[in-house]
């Protein structure tokens, strides 16, 4: 009465006084408020990310499931939102809310929406960008930027219409922003948000790792060095640590079926298994002997129904899948016992309930490495399963093809009389084999032995104390882990009745398991920590609990270090309602070995202390202040399992290489922390099914030193296998990234997932939580902020990916955890679809290569005897001599091309030298040699009577591509006039194309623009008024109504290097830049192109480029008045009505040789993929094309011309035929394949090497290989030398330098209002300063390289090719190297299917990516963290701005490359209107 008396005592006493006394704090709390106060002073403003509004979706209320209705992960690596919770009362009597509530509001002070501490990191990649001084990157090749001339309204650049429909014109483009290229638009939203990511980034907060270093271009990893700040071991050697002797008790069975089959035949009324509904009564109770009875018919059945008597399908040893619902344990417990009578092995695994569960793949992996090919069901389990249309089960994927057998008594065949399972004594045969997830997703099959099963069960039972008739409630999973050794197995071997209480009632009830303690007066119940956590939330609604008949509650996961949280809390709640403390009983378990430790009934619980977290993350085990209110915010406390299981394992904690301190936890290998246990009583499970590779590692491994007294060899268990390897080689046990999700959690999210990702060679950490669907954006992204705080000052590490989904939508598995595995499958597929991401990379990867140092240049005499010593030639070539060239070349004779049209006009005047054909395929019109002639008379008599312009005057053609364009320019010539051709504005976007024209007009000085009537009109619109001022046009001349009178006499230029024409074009660089051609370079120019493609006048060539610019206005108007031959004129944009037109047209005419553009080409290749057999029942054939050649400034696009070669290869292209050609502004071609030679060769070389401005030739498919493709055959008459940009000294044989060019038909110069000579003359008019320095060459801004191949040209000497890497003025340079945009751009589209096109730039030496999204808007943020990998992965760069937009942002020109320049100018005036933005921390 005494004990009573005195506890009845305390427990009033605690009652009444409890409100006074000081409350034991909760350790998370703490850690959290003190790591949120140090960032209370600090609130610097971090951007926030910019999403479209129609982005913003506000989920509706009833999307919502309350907390108390979901259940925790059942990963390891994953943590429940707010599971880390602490009622502070010691009584329990505040509620969950409260404490929660308090927690926020001590913290709120401190709340920011700044990630400003996630800063920092190595040397030159956190100096990112400082706005006052910029990396300059010097300009050797650029021309003259005419663009920031200025008028009186804005101009404006014109996005180029290109030859797909998609791709509509932006809204921006205006010159004035191209001022701001090295400066910043003040009234930019966007620029402000890039100014607060610099400042950010300018505050390095931890010091770099040792870095990457770079040898011969081979990456190597330095051996870390040990922290010196990090604790090291202290304790002595560690020793094996032996559990208790199994006790000898005589009447245990000899196998777990002899102990079914005397509980089945002595006490058959027993209850065994009660199973409940979803509104917590009881729905069928299992007795002994009905699971005897019922299990020996299922064993029968197995063995003697399936198959043939001559040919069964199952014999003893072979394997059987079981598949049974979570809310059926007594189908599942019938059958499982029926395949051990049966001597089968069961394999139970998760119901698939669509054809695309979560991990059903893997399981499928699994059941067909086991044989599996039976598959025993339930019947409302089979009547569930997904049906085809014929009522058959589908095969599943990845898995085999199985035979579902019901298992309910009344689809069997009762056994005969005399028919008896054969029950022997536990053997080493398989018992049954239980699958386990890995931290990869994979499905690993742990078979364990009859022998082991049963030595297990008894260890179970004296370590728990188990006795018959106990009653024992079960949470967990029947199917693996505890739940199967404690309530299918154990409970059988001592006749325990057990209560299962299935996944749908904690659901509905998350207290329904306490009840039924208190129903059943339960001796044990096996839980774990979410369960617990759940039952806090919901037990206020109860007041009549006793959980006084609890001996022993079972944690299952009591290995995990912050269940004890869930533990401490329930304690302190349930204390008042007889639940005691020693009761709590925390095991630690693994499917590799067994039960390792558990917590006995009765003894005093104690921790093992307080350890700290920094010498946790470096494998050591500190003891802390023993006192909870003692304990800092940089502690963690672990459980202490205290008993090792008798007769059971022996354990020890390992290095992989050698014995340890007793205070270090381990050191990690890879992410595997190994706690080896050697079990000398049997309990021994016997490998992993099907990958004999592995089972070496695992169950027979061994110590290396160390007196260690080990019967057999040890086994690794796996526990805390899935340890998360922070950046730099420290660890994390799982679950503490969201230490701080108590505070935090109310906020936003509802479920945590927290795993690793490797990217750049170490292991990254990334988040991703369920967000609440009431919460906003801004809220979002202060708790995202907030999080990253906390995580870095508690645990030093920094956050690399922080991710919110919508609620319910993380993958779950069967019991509603999360599934870690699926859950990081869909991050690295970019198919989570998260509604906010927050990036870190700058603060994470501390492992960046070393900058490259720049060494002084060495001198070019130096370089030249370098290469003579190494037996290297100079990298120069040339082109066949045009001097030597014996033909009957008729036109040599004429010096001007006006002259050569006259003799044509008078020789073969009925020769038609142009047909320009209609999106239909047919003739819109043509011209013969006597039409074009006297056309351009009219034209010249206009000209001289109407413009009264004089010899000289330039004029500006606006036209479309077509007839009028040609003889428009012939008419110029005529009149000694200088044309230059100009794009006409878009009629459906003036305001964005007209400025364009109205710039080159006026930057030409025309004195007169000739154009037809309808575009006439279109200039005097009042859409053009608004875009520019019409009343400055100069005067405009309508050639639909030309004069029918001829000119006195035809202008003959006095001297052939006067000037014939100007070439205006807008490089890739944004800057406008027009050329001056003279008539011999003019002439040469179409020689050089007819020897080179052998053109004569029986010849037809198909033209497909748009006629403004570069060599397709010398293709399209000059080269057939000069060769004779017929040009069929295509202009692209017909292409986007009939996108087969072109080649339909190649085709019908039986042309052998074909120019286009690389956008037409793409156009083909998206546009008629699918349509190659259509188009081959048309009659197409590409059989007679002999050169297909792509007109193009700027490296080949080798995998687009294969893709073409490949798609049309069946309509008789061959292979051979497609090669490009190469010119710039200095020389408008210089490479081009033409008829004879050799093949355009392909060489693969080192990207990263190239960064470094060299060339190293690799293999085909060696890591780093960028495979780079000849730009076609160096034109006759032109000489190549490769020179260094920096010395202008001449370069060796494959090595990277600017390439130089000499030719007949090099452009005069630059035309520019402002004259600037020294860039004149440094373009045009270089010499080499070692060598030959008489020669006089022009410098092309592109970096290339010649190499002298094994082939022989058509004069029998070893073929030069030249291959162009890039511009010089488009490398950006970053950490030292220098990249070029195509490369990063090219990895970025591999990255994810919904990518079509990228751009990037830089700004303030940040990096930009802008990705083109063909998808929904909702798949806008997958991009982000896979832009982020790929290009930390490949470039070794990190992303600061990623921006997707919508197809046809990115502003392509007419030769199809892309206008970066233009569109950074459009991004940071904030003129994009993108999806979403995010700015990397």
């Amino acid at each position: 009465m005494s004990d009573i008396t005195q506890k009845g005592y305390e427990k009033k006493r605690s009652k009444l006084i409890g409100a006074y006394l000081p409350q034991p704090p909760n350790v998370h709390t703490e850690a959290v408020q003190a790591a949120l106060a140090k960032h209370k002073e600090r609130k610097m403003a971090v951007p926030m990310p910019s999403k479209r509004r129609s982005l913003v979706v506000q989920t509706s209320m009833d999307a919502y499931t309350p907390p108390d209705t979901s259940s925790g992960s059942e990963d390891e690596g994953s943590v429940q939102g707010d599971s880390q919770g602490t009622p502070t009362s010691s009584q329990g009597s505040i509620n969950m809310e409260h404490w929660i509530s308090q927690a926020i509001h001590g913290s709120t002070t401190s709340t920011t929406s700044s990630s400003s501490t996630q800063s920092g990191g190595s040397g030159a990649a956190h100096r990112l960008a400082d706005v006052m001084a910029q990396t300059h990157i010097e300009n050797h090749s650029a021309p003259p930027d005419v663009t920031t001339y200025t008028s009186e309204h804005p101009i404006q650049v014109e996005r180029p219409q290109g030859s797909t429909t998609s791709r509509t014109a932006p809204k921006y483009g205006n010159a004035e922003l191209m001022e701001t290229g090295d400066g910043v638009p003040v009234s930019s939203r966007v620029s402000a948000k890039i100014q607060q990511l610099v400042n950010t980034l300018k505050r390095p907060k931890r010091p770099p790792l040792r870095e990457f270093f770079v040898d011969d271009f081979e990456e190597l990893l330095e051996v870390q060095q040990p922290d010196p700040n990090q604790p090291k071991p202290e304790g002595a050697q560690m020793l094996a640590m032996r559990g208790e002797q199994l006790g000898v008790v005589t009447n245990w069975p000899p196998s777990l079926e002899a102990a079914l089959q005397r509980w089945g035949t002595i006490s058959p009324k027993a209850p065994c298994l009660t199973t409940m509904d979803t509104n917590g009564k009881p729905l069928y109770i299992l007795t002994y002997g009905k699971l005897w009875t019922r299990s020996m018919k299922v064993a029968y059945n197995i063995l003697h129904k399936l198959g043939t008597k001559q040919e069964p399908m199952v014999r003893p040893g072979d394997r059987v899948a079981l598949v049974f619902p979570n809310n059926d344990p007594a189908a599942s417990m019938v059958a499982f016992y029926g395949c051990l009578l049966a001597e089968v092995v069961p394999v139970p695994i998760e119901v698939p309930l669509t054809r695309k569960d979560a991990g059903s793949q893997q399981i499928g992996f699994l059941l067909g490495s086991c044989g599996v090919t039976v598959a025993l069901t339930s019947d409302a389990c089979h009547k569930g399963l997904p049906k085809s249309p014929t009522g058959e089960i589908p095969q599943f994927k990845g898995w085999p093809k199985l035979l579902w057998f019901v298992t309910e008594s009344k689809h069997l065949s009762k056994p005969p009389r005399d028919w008896f399972p054969h029950i022997k004594d536990a053997n080493n045969d398989t018992a049954y084999i239980e699958y386990k997830t890995c931290k990869d997703g994979s499905v690993l099959g742990v078979t364990v032995t009859r022998i082991a099963l049963l030595t297990h069960c008894q260890a179970l039972t004296q370590a728990c104390g188990y006795t018959e008739a106990e009653t024992i409630v079960n949470v967990l999973d029947f199917k693996k882990d505890v739940g199967l050794w404690h309530g299918i197995l154990t409970s059988v071997m001592n006749m325990m009745h057990v209560i299962s209480i299935p996944y749908s009632l904690m659901k509905v009830n998350p207290l329904s398991w306490i009840q039924k303690v208190c129903q059943y007066k339960a001796k044990v119940a096996c839980v774990k920590s979410r369960d617990m956590h759940w039952a806090l939330v919901a037990h206020r609604d109860q007041r009549d609990v006793n959980l006084s008949s609890l001996r022993m509650l079972i944690v299952a996961d009591g290995a995990n270090p912050w269940s004890i949280s869930s533990c401490d809390a329930f304690l302190n709640v349930f204390q008042s309602k007889g639940l005691r403390q020693e009761v709590i009983c925390p095991c630690a378990s693994s499917p590799e070995a067994l039960t390792v430790a558990i917590r006995r009934y009765g003894r005093a619980p104690c921790r093992a202390g307080r350890g700290s977290a920094a010498a946790c993350r470096g494998s050591c085990l500190r003891g802390g202040r023993a006192g909870p209110s003692l304990l800092g915010p940089s502690f963690i406390s672990l459980h202490a399992l205290e008993w090792v299981l008798q007769g059971g394992p022996r354990s020890l904690v390992r290095s992989p290489l050698s014995l340890g301190g007793s205070d270090r936890v381990s050191q990690v290998s890879g992410s595997l922390v190994h706690v080896p246990t050697c079990s000398p009583a049997g309990i021994r499970v016997g490998c992993y099914s099907g990958v004999d590779w592995v089972n070496a590692v695992w169950f027979e491994c061994s110590v290396a030193a160390g007196p260690v007294d080990m019967p057999c060899a040890p086994q690794h268990p796996g526990l805390l296998k899935t340890l998360l390897r922070a950046p730099g080689g420290r660890t994390l046990l799982p679950g503490t990234s969201p230490a701080c999700a108590p505070v935090l959690f109310p906020l936003c999210p509802r479920r945590i997932a927290v795993f690793s990702v490797t990217v750049l060679h170490d292991e990254r950490i990334v988040i991703v939580a369920e967000q609440r669907p009431d919460s906003t954006e801004e809220d979002s992204f202060q708790w995202m902020s907030r999080v990253l705080q906390a995580i870095d000052s508690i645990h030093q590490v920094g956050v690399y990916c922080l991710a919110l989904v919508p609620a319910n939508t993380l993958p779950k598995t069967p019991l509603g955890g999360i599934h870690l595995s699926e859950t990081k499958q869909l991050f690295l597929e970019g198919s989570l679809h998260p509604c906010n991401v927050l990036m870190c990379p700058h603060t994470c990867v501390t492992n960046l290569p070393k900058p490259r140092q720049k060494q002084p240049e060495i001198g070019p005499a130096s370089v030249m005897v370098g290469n003579l010593v190494s037996g290297k030639r100079i990298a120069q070539a040339s082109g066949r001599d045009l001097g030597q060239i014996e033909d009957n070349d008729q036109a040599r004779k004429f010096l001007f091309l006006s002259e050569v049209l006259q003799w044509r006009a008078q020789t073969t005047p009925d020769h038609v030298l142009y047909t320009l054909l209609n999106c239909r395929g047919t003739i819109a019109s043509s011209l013969t040699c006597v039409q074009l002639h006297k056309r351009a008379e009219k034209i010249a008599v206009m000209l001289m009577e109407r413009g009264h312009l004089q010899d000289g005057d330039h004029v500006a053609l606006v036209y479309p591509p077509g007839i009028d364009l040609i003889a428009a320019f012939y008419g110029c010539l005529y009149a000694g006039c200088v044309p230059i051709t100009v794009r006409p504005p878009h009629p459906q976007n003036i305001a964005t194309t007209l400025p364009t024209v109205k710039m080159i007009v006026e930057v030409s000085r025309s004195a007169c623009l000739m154009t037809t009537q309808l575009t006439c009109k279109l200039l005097r619109s009042r859409e053009a008024a608004a875009a520019v001022d019409v009343r400055a046009w100069p005067p405009i001349l309508d050639t639909d109504d030309l004069p029918k009178k001829r000119p006195a006499q035809i202008y003959k230029p006095s001297n052939p290097d006067t000037l014939a024409y100007l070439d205006f074009s807008v490089s890739t660089t944004g800057m406008l830049a027009g050329v001056k051609m003279s008539h011999a370079a003019t002439s040469a120019f179409c020689r050089s192109i007819k020897l080179q493609c052998e053109l004569y006048p029986s010849r037809e060539v198909a033209i497909c480029l748009d006629p403004y610019c570069g060599l397709g206005f010398v293709l399209w108007c000059l080269c057939s008045v000069y060769s004779g031959h017929q040009s069929i004129l295509i202009p692209p944009s017909e292409l986007e009505t009939n996108p087969a037109l072109w080649l339909l047209a190649v085709s019908q005419y039986k042309v052998r040789d074909t120019f286009c553009s690389y956008s037409v080409m793409e156009l083909c290749t998206k546009g008629l993929g699918s349509q190659t057999e259509s188009l081959k029942a048309r009659g197409l054939d590409l059989s007679r094309v002999r050169t297909c050649v792509v007109v193009a400034e700027e490296r080949p696009r080798i995998a687009l011309t294969q893709s073409f070669s490949k798609l049309f290869k069946d309509l008789g292209l061959h292979p051979r035929a497609v090669s490009t050609s190469f010119g710039c502004r200095v020389n408008l071609a210089i490479c081009l394949q033409g008829t004879s030679g050799p093949d355009p060769t392909t060489v693969y070389v080192d990207m990263r090497a190239l960064r470094h401005d060299r060339v190293r030739l690799v293999e085909r498919g060696s890591p780093h290989s960028l495979p780079l493709m000849e730009s076609g055959k160096i034109l006759p008459g032109v000489r190549i030398i490769i020179a260094n940009p920096e010395t202008k000294g001449p370069l060796g044989d494959s090595h990277l330098g600017e390439i130089w060019v000499h030719s007949a038909h090099n452009a005069s110069g630059y035309f520019t209002i402002y004259g600037d000579e020294s860039l004149q003359s440094d373009h045009f008019n270089s010499r080499l300063s070692f060598g030959d320095t008489q020669t006089v060459w022009a410098r092309t801004g592109y970096l290339g390289f010649l190499r002298r191949t094994e082939l022989t040209d058509a004069n029998g000497e070893r073929h030069d090719a030249l291959y162009v890497v890039g511009a010089l003025d488009e490398a950006m340079e970053l950490r030292g190297m220098r990249y070029h945009p195509i490369d990063i751009e090219t990895s970025v589209i591999r990255a994810h299917k919904s990518v079509t096109e990228c751009a990037v730039f830089t700004w303030t030496n940040l990096l930009v990516v802008v990705v083109e999204l063909d998808g929904s808007e909702q798949e806008a943020l997958d991009l982000v963290p896979l832009v982020t990998n790929v290009v930390l992965e490949e470039h070794y760069l990190v992303v600061g701005v990623v921006v997707v937009v919508d197809i046809g942002v990115i502003p392509i020109n007419s030769r199809g490359e892309k206008q970066r320049m233009h569109l950074r100018d459009g991004f940071l005036a904030d003129q994009l209107d993108p999806i979403y933005v995010a700015y990397n921390m």
